[in-house]
């Protein structure tokens, strides 16, 4: 957040005040300011839903009598939105896309809307912001909290575009499974990432033994605001986002490995998002993760945000960054084997597509797809020759594709709400998304749907 980049004391900083008997639970100054933030907007929101239920109420009597007075509940709801934009400014808060009213797809998210929302997923970030040169940073993806050599998953990895530095590709597309978590960092960071995971693995109890690690790295170039040349990225930051990692909400925007990215021109980030099936599709969960650092012509919800603002692939003023990268990890409970799980890999492209991304001749975008499904984890070592797994037919494969799609939309949307304005390497400044103008364009085009 803006205010603690601003006064990082105030994490620490405990709070001896007269508040202390309103809000007994608050252990920082930090902490006081974000709760009466969110209090703030809680009461707020109840407040303008109350007025706008008794407008409304009072509209529908007044078409009975056929006045012509005709109040417009989606009046009110912009309202709404332009006020929730304005508190977010003030308390230094980022939010994200469908707090603004941007409902991406019909598939309902998950409790967070995160990856995590898949059971056993957990994510940690590194993230390094130092002097005026160094932003970057690391993100680990934990497809169990096991010894994931010892118990390996089925997974996939899809190249939509192959302009990059993925590590651990070929070993995943010939076994069909992932033995390690897996990172996101910077294009150069790629080989201590490896070096990072081989030491993490070899260092788990039960692997003694262990001769080959198949590290799987992901990376996109950081360099426009980052002196990724430096390669400031340690060992020890990799052994970090892996010991931090957790489930539940995920931190977006710029931190870990997003924290020097570029999209669309403005600044992107770590998003996330996900969707849970219907029990009667099998009430499987589909969690998405991206790194977004690519370019192309803005879209969300169908909208043309990017020709709107001026900004988009092409333009003087982002003419040379048309190309980057874009990791995308998709994570899922369903019973997939490797087969499906490439074809669930090669949807997430599709949601990729419908942002505007076009898959540049110089950007690596990469999807790795794993199956978290623990009755299909793969033993490293057995006395059976045989695997037996329960798998889901291809007949039930459509409704995780759409899934995959919606989530993998609204993560890359997420990403680019969530990320401020940065300036780094050699002075340049990458903007924030305009999320004021964005959604008075959304509003124009009507892909706003508060009252849904």
């Amino acid at each position: 957040m803006k205010r603690v980049q601003k006064y990082p004391e105030w994490e620490e900083e405990a709070l001896i005040s007269d508040y202390n008997k309103f809000y007994p639970k608050q252990k920082s100054l930090e902490n006081l300011f974000c709760r009466i933030g969110l209090d703030e907007r809680d009461h707020m929101f109840h407040s303008l839903e109350t007025i706008v239920h008794r407008r409304d109420r009072k509209r529908r009597r007044f078409m009975n009598k056929k006045s012509n007075k005709k109040l417009s509940f989606r009046f009110f709801s912009r309202i709404l939105l332009l006020l929730l934009i304005g508190q977010s400014v003030i308390f230094g808060e980022t939010r994200r896309a469908r707090e603004y009213g941007i409902v991406i797809g019909v598939l309902n998210p998950g409790v967070y809307n995160a990856i995590t929302d898949v059971p056993g997923v957990q994510v940690g970030h590194t993230t390094l912001i130092q002097g005026k040169d160094i932003r970057t940073g690391v993100t680990a993806i934990l497809p169990h909290d096991g010894n994931i050599y010892q118990q390996k998953v089925p997974a996939a990895i899809y190249i939509g575009n192959g302009y990059g530095k993925l590590a651990g590709y070929s070993q995943v597309q010939e076994l069909g499974n992932i033995e390690t978590p897996i990172i996101l960092t910077n294009t150069l960071s790629v080989p201590t990432a490896m070096n990072a995971l081989i030491s993490y693995t070899l260092g788990l109890p039960s692997n003694e033994e262990v001769r080959s690690v198949n590290a799987v790295v992901g990376e996109t170039n950081d360099g426009y605001l980052n002196d990724i040349q430096g390669r400031h990225i340690k060992e020890e930051h990799i052994l970090s986002a892996i010991k931090q990692a957790r489930s539940g909400p995920v931190a977006e925007g710029n931190v870990g490995a997003g924290t020097g990215t570029v999209c669309f021109g403005w600044k992107g980030g770590i998003g996330t998002s996900s969707r849970v099936l219907p029990e009667s599709l099998g009430g499987f969960t589909v969690g998405v993760l991206v790194q977004t650092n690519f370019g192309g012509v803005l879209e969300i919800n169908g909208a043309p945000v990017g020709e709107e603002l001026h900004q988009y692939s092409f333009k003087e003023a982002v003419e040379k960054e048309e190309d980057g990268s874009c990791m995308i990890v998709v994570m899922t409970n369903a019973p997939l084997c490797s087969r499906n799980l490439e074809r669930l890999a090669k949807r997430a492209l599709l949601g990729l597509g419908k942002t505007g991304g076009i898959l540049a001749n110089g950007s690596g975008d990469y999807v790795i797809a794993v199956s978290t499904a623990p009755e299909n984890f793969i033993p490293a070592d057995s006395k059976s020759p045989f695997l037996k797994q329960t798998l889901l037919r291809n007949d039930s494969m459509s409704a995780l594709f759409m899934a995959t799609i919606e989530a993998t939309e609204e993560a890359i949307i997420n990403s680019l709400f969530a990320s401020e304005t940065m300036t780094g390497m050699d002075g340049h400044t990458v903007n924030a998304l305009p999320i004021d103008r964005v959604v008075n364009i959304l509003n124009k085009y009507n892909a706003i749907a508060l009252e849904k």
